[in-house]
């Protein structure tokens, strides 16, 4: 889940998540999707869902495929599991975010604020107040299906915009465009929302054997 956090350096970065803020819009048609936007965010303190994520080149070329499955509590407690084609963990803890890759026995410890921020992540794990950081504009409604735009107002991140698909309030997909004409497209399946964890869950100890670099 490198792209969630703008904030790390390169090694440590996939994407960023988006947003909420209710705007005033024209049509009660395209003002839905801003409206299931904000019902997901509010009945989802906790949840859990697989994913595929694609990275396409400019030209539009599949050039990355990962698989993984994720778990949050909201605010600041998420697993970000990549599986395949490598293995890579993210955990917040409520404090901390930690990047464990196990194929090199290194762990990456960042301030949670830090990576949290006005990233695309703060939807999923920050708190609902997260409108002072984006702008939302609704995109189209086809029967249960909704599109919002989500554009950062800190241009100093690694996203142009995030477009967020929902279906019957809950989310399927995420289209992060970057500054370079990449997209990463992220599409979710099997939620669970709510959902119940051990109280351990988001808890990260570092392996014996494994670095620790903090940023």
């Amino acid at each position: 889940m490198r792209w969630m956090f703008g904030v790390l350096s390169t090694h440590v970065n996939r994407v960023r998540f988006m947003v909420v803020s209710l705007a005033v819009l024209s049509t009660p048609a395209m003002s839905g999707g801003i409206e299931e936007l904000q019902k997901f965010i509010d009945h989802s303190a906790t949840g859990e869902a697989q994913f595929v994520q694609r990275v396409y080149d400019v030209s539009g070329d599949l050039v990355q495929e990962s698989t993984g499955s994720l778990k949050f509590s909201r605010p600041g407690k998420f697993k970000w599991h990549y599986l395949k084609p490598y293995e890579q963990l993210l955990i917040g803890d409520g404090t901390y975010l930690w990047v464990y890759d196990p194929d090199l026995l290194q762990v990456t410890k960042i301030s949670l604020d830090q990576a949290l921020g006005s990233s695309p992540a703060a939807l999923l794990y920050g708190s609902k107040d997260i409108d002072s950081y984006f702008g939302l504009e609704a995109l189209s409604v086809t029967e249960n299906f909704s599109r919002v735009r989500v554009v950062p107002y800190d241009e100093n991140g690694l996203f142009e915009r995030i477009e967020i698909g929902l279906n019957a309030s809950t989310l399927q997909t995420m289209t992060l465009f970057d500054y370079f004409g990449q997209q990463t497209v992220i599409e979710f399946y099997d939620f669970v929302i709510p959902s119940t964890f051990s109280g351990d869950e988001f808890e990260f100890v570092v392996p014996d054997g494994v670095d620790v670099v903090t940023q």
